[in-house]
Order: structure tokens, then sequence, then C-alpha cells
């Protein structure tokens, strides 16, 4: 199950919060998404776990939690297809 987390401060790094959603099972991928030009984080980010139970479990005792000072929103992440937010043209 994929997972979204948003509100992180910049500083965290993708070893630590792996580290914390380990605690919950294991981890299939993670990744904080950063901006391309100056590669800061953008403050949010998407872990997948490898069991389903575990992920409901993760965002059931993460969700609304304060880490590094910030509350986190830790929620199932939402499939928005193919495309989605893709392009930076309109043809309107």
């Amino acid at each position: 199950m994929k997972v979204f987390i948003g509100g992180l401060p910049t500083e965290v790094s993708e070893a630590e919060l792996n580290a914390v959603f380990e605690d919950f099972g294991p981890v299939k991928s993670l990744r904080i998404i950063k901006d391309r030009e100056t590669k800061e984080s953008r403050g949010f980010g998407f872990v997948e776990m490898v069991n389903d139970d575990e992920a409901k479990e993760a965002i059931r005792c993460m969700n609304g939690q304060s880490y590094y000072g910030k509350r986190i929103t830790v929620n199932v992440a939402e499939d928005k297809g193919p495309g989605f937010n893709r392009g930076g043209f309109s043809r309107n």
C-alpha cells in the first residue's frame, strides 16, 4: 500500500523517515519529493509498505504526530492516474 506523508520538515532524510516506518513493517520503497531546481524537499513524500495492514497501522499511529516539531499528515496515497499534472502547457 502506498502512503502519503505531508508536512515534512525540510531537514528530514529518506533514511530517517525509512527507519520510522520500518517500525511498522517492511518498507518496499520511500521517496521524499524534491524541487527539481533546488533539490530541496518540497515537504512531502511517499512510502510503500509491503503489507497493507502494517501500512494502515502506520497511518493510524503517525497521522497528526509531531515530527521534528512539525505536525505531519499520513494517509493512503491517492492514485492520480497516468499523465496527471505532467505538463506545464494548456491548450485553452
